[in-house]
């Protein structure tokens, strides 16, 4: 190069393509690596993962997009997840698998998994209501914790192992109503002979005040109120009962439901099934199930005001079980839990557990929420009650 050539950076010209030839080779072998991973098929994972068809089978009729919309929002979320590798088709109740026939379909492997409320099989055994719900137990919030943050689902996990299946929360309700009567309760004894459809250990309880339980599949409930079969029916609250049209047969509509705080649905996966599935799909169901469990609710809590206040426009009479009523449920309640812990350790194991938690969550919920919700619902009130009278 002559004398004099032009310099960059302060270095000659000659001195400045020598170091760049020197950082080119050095970074060769990076550059080399990022094309390489830039080339290489996007999901390596994606591709060695296998392509699954299940079949789940609900308890529920698909005319009510909530309850069985859960378990479609599980299947939705799954295929999401797994790029359409894992695909669950649903089946409503009846298609393939009767209502209350999910358990025994999911343990012998007929069907990989099914979307139910587990206190359906109490009639199998009673320890089965507290993975959806128990009289006088706890509401969704607390039922949750209990789940997920107290030890429920590992002290319930052992049980579901005995019926070779693996359950996962995957929906709730909130508290729900009491049902729909075709004749007034004023007293207990109004319940003696009464024939009432009633899920879960619950029935057990108002059999023990003369009632007659009835376990009815929720699409054949209107049908036997209508033709007087039943007496009575307890099914979910405002937007799945006017749905259902009981509001048609049956003029009464109590509250509280007692025996349903927060019924927490389930997805059964047979435990063979599930335990052959790669990590990447068992996390994919999971936080489905997670995912369904948030959206059940808030659409229940979105839904039921409206539904409620067609309800009442339309002649339905709103009206809450008597105290007596209510305190003689109690009182039987709690004597079945111990003649049935007694006789049954599998139940004494979850109840011992279940029991501990809800005292502690009852004590802290009087103090801050019950304290916060009872003040505000009673300004509400008074509020209401002055724009009544000035309205007049």
């Amino acid at each position: 190069m002559a004398k004099g050539a032009p310099a960059r950076d302060g270095l000659p010209m000659g001195a400045n393509i020598r170091m760049n030839r020197r950082r080119f080779v050095a970074g060769a072998p990076l550059a080399a690596a990022a094309a390489t991973t830039l080339a290489a098929p996007a999901p390596a994972l994606a591709q060695a993962a296998p392509e699954l068809r299940w079949r789940c089978a609900s308890s529920f009729p698909k005319s009510l997009d909530t309850i069985y919309g859960a378990g479609e929002h599980v299947a939705k979320r799954v295929a999401a997840l797994t790029d359409g590798k894992f695909q669950i088709r649903m089946f409503a109740a009846g298609e393939i698998v009767p209502a209350f026939g999910t358990v025994d379909a999911v343990q012998q492997g007929n069907i990989e998994c099914a979307h139910t409320a587990s206190y359906y099989f109490t009639g199998k055994d009673p320890t089965f209501a507290f993975d959806g719900t128990v009289p006088f137990g706890m509401n969704f919030r607390q039922l949750n914790a209990w789940l997920n943050a107290g030890g429920g689902h590992e002290v319930l996990r052992e049980f579901f192992e005995g019926y070779n299946i693996v359950s996962l929360q995957a929906g709730n309700t909130g508290a729900q109503m009491g049902g729909w009567f075709r004749k007034e309760i004023k007293t207990v004894q109004d319940l003696n002979g009464l024939k009432f459809r009633i899920g879960g250990f619950a029935g057990n309880v108002v059999q023990k005040l003369g009632a007659v339980p009835q376990q009815i599949a929720g699409g054949d409930i209107y049908a036997s109120l209508e033709r007087g079969t039943i007496d009575a029916a307890e099914w979910i609250g405002p937007h799945d009962d006017e749905k259902l049209g009981f509001n048609r047969v049956a003029p009464y509509y109590y509250y509280p439901g007692w025996w349903e705080g927060g019924l927490n649905l389930s997805f059964h996966i047979n435990k063979a099934k599930f335990d052959e599935l790669p990590q990447l799909y068992k996390d994919a169901l999971q936080s489905a199930c997670r995912d369904a469990t948030i959206e059940t609710i808030a659409k229940y809590d979105a839904q039921n005001p409206a539904a409620l206040r067609r309800l009442l426009a339309a002649g339905t009479q709103l009206r809450a079980f008597p105290r007596e009523v209510m305190q003689a449920c109690y009182r039987a309640t709690f004597e079945l839990y111990d003649e049935t812990a007694a006789a049954n350790p599998r139940f004494k194991k979850v109840y011992d557990h279940f029991k501990a938690f809800r005292d502690t969550q009852l004590q802290w919920f009087r103090v801050a929420e019950n304290s916060y919700d009872s003040f505000v619902y009673l300004m509400q009130a008074q509020e209401q009650q002055q724009a009544a009278q000035q309205r007049r």
